[in-house]
């Protein structure tokens, strides 16, 4: 089995060394919006990463695999060196987690989208507008009031998550199976119907509950002007990941914003720092102030990814150059290793995740430089870490920051 993935073997190599910053922003893979143009990344003035690109050493990292569209939960735990493929995990566990609720292990989590649709039930907005906190923490309100003790037997929790985000839980024995989601990722089209594909009693039963509760749902959201729909999407239990602390040795912080990353970092086992505000110069204000209690900071920024699903090409390129910025500002903490990259490619020319390999590199004071000299996706295709795997990608950073003994004698 490859080291990379052989968490026993990364227990026995790890010890003391420098600190690691991974900085993913996220969706950060673009494409060009017209022939022979410029992506997001390489139109933006990036004049401090493309300094870390030309010491660094750089290329193309794969989320999942060759030509698979990543999920965010998935490419986010590919970026901690665990693969997503041999550790499924449901996007409603990462939002739960993400806003600190309680999880327990037999809880169903399903993470719910707040739509609207016309009205014979076909989504014409499956975001609903991208409605305000305030109005995602009414409409739980109201669907708590209206749904929690619709299913005998079992306790119906939903939480307001960000925006047009929620989270369902669903409590009680017997829940289980692996169940599709309701969301057909399109407008134009009707929502699906849950369904279970373990062909279990125990999951045939569970998709039974969901769909009850989601008719119920959609009726009391009936007389909403934007929100009168909804959407489940990764409904799952939590599966128990091997903790990053232990596997790796380092002790690791998230810094995020939004509670699905912080759910995810929680997952694996690394600590949440709280901050206020949302922009990339708040979380670096957090990751000052953090730096002498953990080994390994995990920084996320959401916005890439927004603005690349809206199709806001110039947004984009804004928001990576606000990230730039605060470049210096990093590296004046004089980390033993940076990784920069994003989770997954985000196109605006595509409105959505895309399959493309994310650019990458690896900055050090051990790191060899390539002939990359910026930091671009045309530009990292040509590095030497050519293109990989992402899970490959932390032990290479705790390697260059002298994290790693050596495998025997």
């Amino acid at each position: 089995m490859s080291v990379f993935t052989e968490f026993t073997m990364m227990k026995n190599l790890h010890r003391a060394g420098g600190k690691i910053v991974l900085l993913v922003m996220d969706g950060l893979g673009g494409l060009p919006m017209e022939v022979g143009g410029a992506t997001e990344l390489e139109t933006a003035h990036t004049p401090n990463l493309d300094r870390m690109a030309s010491e660094a050493t750089t290329g193309l990292s794969i989320p999942i695999r060759p030509g698979v569209e990543p999920g965010s939960g998935p490419a986010h735990l590919s970026l901690f060196s665990y693969d997503p493929v041999k550790y499924e995990i449901g996007r409603g566990v990462l939002e739960a987690l993400g806003i600190g609720f309680a999880l327990q292990a037999s809880d169903l989590a399903a993470r719910g989208n707040f739509a609207t649709a016309d009205a014979d039930g076909t989504i014409t907005d499956r975001r609903a507008g991208r409605i305000s906190t305030d109005e995602c923490i009414r409409l739980c309100e109201k669907l708590q009031a209206a749904t929690g003790d619709i299913l005998p037997g079992y306790e119906v929790i939903v939480k307001p998550v960000k925006e047009h985000r929620f989270v369902l839980v669903i409590r009680g024995d017997g829940l289980g199976g692996q169940l599709t989601e309701t969301d057909p990722l399109v407008t134009g089209k009707k929502p699906l119907l849950v369904e279970d594909e373990s062909g279990t009693p125990q999951g045939a039963h569970t998709a039974e509950l969901v769909n009850k509760w989601v008719s119920a749902a959609r009726a009391a959201l009936a007389d909403e002007p934007k929100a009168n729909s909804l959407n489940l999407r990764g409904l799952a239990s939590d599966p128990g990941l091997p903790r990053f602390p232990e596997v790796y040795g380092l002790r690791a912080a998230a810094i995020a914003v939004y509670p699905m990353y912080k759910g995810v970092a929680r997952l694996v086992g690394m600590e949440v720092v709280d901050f206020e505000g949302e922009r990339p110069t708040h979380e670096v204000d957090a990751l000052e102030k953090a730096w002498d209690d953990y080994d390994f900071f995990f920084v996320h920024i959401k916005k890439t990814d927004s603005y690349g699903e809206d199709g806001n090409f110039a947004a984009k390129v804004h928001e990576i150059e606000e990230v730039d910025a605060v470049i210096p500002r990093i590296l004046a903490l004089q980390p033993g290793a940076v990784i920069v990259t994003g989770d997954h490619s985000t196109p605006a020319k595509l409105r959505s995740h895309s399959w493309h390999p994310v650019p990458t590199l690896l900055w050090s004071p051990t790191a060899m430089p390539d002939q990359v000299q910026s930091f671009g996706e045309r530009a990292c295709a040509s590095g030497h870490l050519g293109i990989f795997h992402a899970t490959n990608m932390i032990p290479q950073a705790m390697a260059h920051a002298g994290r790693l003994g050596r495998f025997g004698a």
